[in-house]
């Protein structure tokens, strides 16, 4: 069972090993689609073959006329030189900025530009038109902490801008605001869509854009000309490639177990991502020495190991692999995962699978993490706990894993990730920020996972499957019990009555993502199907159980209310967008997440300015409801029963927003839009 695994892992896997394949990592600038990617691809497949486990560097078209699946692809891109300097006033002359120095500091995927001098202009933030209003910026360069892809659209798009100063800082309170990271630059880039206007940019810390600001002000308040800066960036686009490292520790059958991290990003970004990718290079090691050794019997299943450029080496790997697809059973996502917690303000997070895609996955994760938990006793000895901050949340998606992940794709797919992160995307995720200890953990737990799913069988199948059951136990008496503890705080029949069907909906959801949880053991050991039968009928009883416990408690506090039941929910007029999504069916068009943004294009300038309104509008819910809704797409629900299901996941409820994304996605060609008569 899996305490043998994971006491030959403990004793092989080293934090310190794969502390030292961060640094090698961090030697190359790893851009998507850039030489220095590439670079580093290779020494992952030198240090692979080193260990002696074949690798290869797969490698896929970088242009604009290659699509995998919904994701359209770019033009590789090189820069090898780029600096800026304020050059007036005289007396406050000085270099900003320098690719050489601080590859953070140009945005990434700018044009070339060859020592063009040009006046400043301060934008507060260039996210309304309005605010370009009387400002003549033919030629010049704006300083702005906007959104970057809002303020390029409208600064250089409309308005004639040359290039952009970005001096903004991606808050995440209260781990990391502005004040906190002075002199930090922040990891941006743009990326070009069919018919955008191209230019170069620099990124400034917000000391540095801060003094600057003021010296804009100054200069304007005092009636004297602006600042001038001197721009040189030495850079190219060319139809080239992205690569994919692929690795695979053979088993006896055609399944596949799926280990991913993303080796993405610029120079350092040692804990996003070569931390990720180092803690997969030691679990390659680890596995691939102990079968050699004998430690460990092969496994029956495969494990493919990749090292991707994020989002589009998933795309492209899958999209080319349809085939194999069928046979990838699960798979893991590494993701920031060697943060020292004490420097990063970090917490070791398990996100689950999305309810669209229920698997044993999650709830294998979670019992392999516990043995991990015993790092101190207490005074008495007579328990330990863990040394490190840790959670377990549900899906919220944004790396790799929310590919594999989609119901379309089908690979249960959980993320190991250390969240949030001071540094996160800046020039100061460093090597010292990055703890052996912590990649040991996350690392060797996912080493534990992917061995043991590898080599399930019916054996362990019924002992996962019991797990399973008490642990769903647990969550629905919780999640009754909270649900509960709101009703029995209504105040008058409606309120009653509105709990009671919420607690009713939940129960009922809960059964039956966790039934098909347990189908999917069967993915697992197929022969199990007479344990798959009784675990549902287990889950059946369960619920029914905390069903009659909370109807008891509704009905003692209906009769406090001086009610003699729990009244019958009233019917409500349904409102406009209510009514709508009632007639609206989306079928998706495509093969995995797909995102409106690479398509905005296709939009009139009329159509993009609404459509920018709303997301702005909604942009904390926007992602994460629209993921969770493009899942539950299946070319037969309604809009309105999307909708359902998005809060009975989530807790978050908006209508109208998913109206609004699903006409969006239509009007970009993502989904067809099908009328039903309300």
């Amino acid at each position: 069972m899996f305490k043998d695994i994971h006491k030959a892992v403990v004793e092989e896997y080293s934090g310190v090993r794969a502390k030292e394949y961060v640094a090698e990592i961090t030697r190359y600038h790893r851009i998507q689609a850039s030489p220095g990617f590439r670079a580093a691809a290779e020494r992952c497949r030198d240090l692979l073959a080193a260990f002696g486990l074949p690798a290869e560097v797969l490698s896929f078209p970088a242009d604009e006329r290659t699509q995998y699946w919904g994701s359209p692809m770019f033009q590789e891109w090189a820069a090898t030189e780029a600096s800026l300097h304020l050059i007036e006033p005289a007396d406050k002359a000085r270099k900003l900025a320098d690719f050489a120095e601080v590859k953070c500091s140009l945005i990434q995927r700018s044009t070339p530009v060859d020592n063009l001098e040009a006046e400043l202009v301060l934008l507060e933030d260039g996210e309304d038109e309005k605010e370009y209003e009387g400002i003549d910026l033919q030629g010049k360069v704006v300083l702005t902490k906007g959104d970057l892809d809002r303020v390029r659209e409208l600064a250089v798009g409309r308005h004639g801008a040359a290039g952009i100063l970005f001096d903004g800082m991606r808050e995440s309170p209260p781990i990391r605001q502005r004040i906190d990271l002075p002199d930090a630059v922040q990891y941006t880039s743009f990326w070009w869509r069919p018919g955008d206007k191209r230019c170069f940019g620099f990124v400034l810390s917000p000391r540095a854009g801060e003094d600057l600001r003021k010296l804009i002000k100054s200069q304007q308040r005092e009636g004297k000309p602006p600042p001038k800066v001197r721009a040189r960036v030495v850079s190219q686009f060319y139809d080239g490639h992205i690569e994919v490292v692929s690795a695979l520790i053979s088993g006896e059958t055609e399944e596949e177990v799926i280990a991913v991290a993303h080796l993405c990003h610029p120079q350092p970004s040692a804990n996003d991502n070569a931390s990720g990718s180092a803690a997969l290079l030691e679990l390659a090691r680890t596995l691939h020495h102990l079968i050699q050794v004998g430690k460990l019997p092969p496994p029956k299943r495969s494990i493919r190991l990749l090292w991707v450029p994020e989002m589009t080496g998933t795309y492209a790997y899958l999209a080319t692999h349809e085939e194999e697809i069928p046979h990838m059973v699960a798979g893991i996502n590494l993701d920031m995962v060697g943060q020292n917690q004490e420097l990063c303000g970090s917490v070791f997070i398990i996100e689950g699978t999305p309810a669209a895609t229920p698997s044993f996955a999650s709830d294998l994760l979670e019992r392999l993490r516990e043995e991990w938990m015993a790092q101190a006793e207490t005074l008495s000895s007579s328990s330990a706990y863990p040394l490190f901050r840790h959670t377990v949340t549900p899906f919220s998606g944004g790396s790799d894993h929310y590919i594999l992940s989609d119901p379309t794709v089908g690979v249960p797919t959980p993320m190991l990730i250390q969240w949030p992160d001071k540094f996160y995307h800046t020039s100061e995720d460093t090597l010292d920020k990055v703890d052996p200890r912590m990649l040991a953990v996350l690392g060797g737990l996912a080493t534990i996972y992917v061995y043991f799913v590898a080599n399930a069988g019916a054996r362990e199948v019924d002992w996962l499957g019991h797990e399973m059951l008490a642990r769903f136990k647990a969550r629905l008496a919780r999640s009754v019990q909270d649900l509960l503890t709101d009703a029995l705080t209504t105040k008058n029949g409606e309120e009653l009555a509105q709990a009671a069907a919420r607690l009713a909906k939940k129960t009922a959801f809960l059964a039956d993502r966790q039934r098909e949880a347990m189908r999917s053991l069967l993915r697992l050991a197929p022969e199990e199907k007479w344990l798959v039968r009784d675990l549902s009928q287990a889950v059946d009883h369960a619920v029914q159980q905390e069903i009659e416990r909370a109807n008891s408690a509704l009905h003692r506090h209906a009769q406090q209310l001086g009610l003699p039941e729990i009244p019958a929910l009233p019917q409500k007029e349904a409102d406009e967008w209510e009514k709508q999504a009632t007639t609206m069916v989306p079928a998706r068009l495509f093969r995995g997440p797909v995102s409106p943004g690479a398509y905005m294009h296709k939009l009139t300038p009329q159509e993009k300015e609404e459509a920018y309104a709303w997301m702005k509008e909604y942009r904390r819910q926007y992602y994460g409801m629209s993921t969770v809704a493009n899942y539950w797409a299946d070319g037969k629900r309604t809009v309105a029963e999307i909708a359902n299901l998005v809060e009975l996941e989530t807790g978050q409820r908006n209508v109208q927003l998913l109206v609004k994304h699903f006409r969006l996605l239509a009007r970009l060609g993502l989904v067809a839009l099908h009328s039903i008569q309300g």
